[in-house]
């Protein structure tokens, strides 16, 4: 497990600053979930953890090492994996081939290796055992060799999962995991949640909507409106606090 330090972070597009000085800390282990309306930053701190954005100053570490500067394709290497709101499959791929896909990363190969396919064979036998692993551990086993085109949307949303574990994080970010899905669907997505976190000793950040799920499954909360923080803690605090419900609601006249 790795704790998470996001320190004074601040992101400019120009003239519009997107976050303003967010600073707090997820303990390793935990799964904190980032609230706010449309608007409030979330996703932009995403890119600025996961490499897809470099922020304008500021500091994100794990486990004390410096993210902020890697390149998006460097994080799995640091320890970094993300699914993303909209899903970024390979549809004509299967099951089993996505998650594998997802386990490059952490190939012991090396690309000299790969090209005279130099212990290649060994190498993607310890993938293909590995994803069978992952989907199995997520319910998914029985469509390992289905392409992941025209499945249930839910169904999609757990092999993304599967396949940003492939990458052996040790801080998983989840973007919107449930996102389009039946009531039932995200109660099981929540329980898969907290199964991987305890089955991988992961630290989970998530942006949800959803508020059932991120009460439900999140050992912290942190508020965000406006690129700035409001307030983070328990989450029936967070739920409860007057400035997330004046940024959800608006103030009553």
């Amino acid at each position: 497990m790795a704790d998470l330090v996001v320190d004074d972070v601040c992101m400019k597009f120009g003239g519009i600053t997107a976050l303003e000085g967010l600073s707090f800390t997820i303990d390793s282990g935990q799964i904190c979930g980032l609230i706010g309306p449309n608007g409030a930053g979330k996703t932009t701190l995403f890119n600025c953890v996961s490499g897809i954005y470099r922020a304008t100053s500021g500091s994100v570490r794990l486990d004390g090492q410096e993210l902020l500067g890697v390149p998006a394709h460097q994080m799995a290497g640091h320890g970094v994996s993300r699914s993303f709101q909209n899903l970024g499959l390979f549809p004509s791929l299967t099951f089993l081939e996505n998650v594998m896909a997802g386990g490059y990363a952490q190939g012991r190969a090396g690309f000299v290796r790969g090209i005279f396919r130099i212990g290649v064979r060994q190498e993607e036998a310890r993938l293909r055992e590995e994803a069978h692993r992952l989907l199995d551990l997520l319910d998914l086993s029985h469509l390992a060799h289905q392409p992941a085109a025209d499945q249930p949307f839910g169904t999609l949303k757990r092999l993304e999962v599967a396949r940003a574990l492939a990458a052996k994080p040790k801080l998983l970010l989840l973007d919107e995991p449930a996102g389009g899905l039946t009531h039932s669907e995200v109660d099981e997505l929540a329980g898969v949640i907290k199964r991987v976190r305890d089955e991988f000793r992961l630290t989970v950040l998530l942006v949800e909507h959803h508020m059932g799920m991120i009460l439900s499954v999140s050992d912290k909360v942190v508020a965000m409106n406006f690129g700035r923080k409001l307030t983070e803690g328990a989450p029936m605090d967070v739920r409860d606090h007057p400035d997330v419900v004046s940024a959800y609601l608006g103030k009553a006249s």
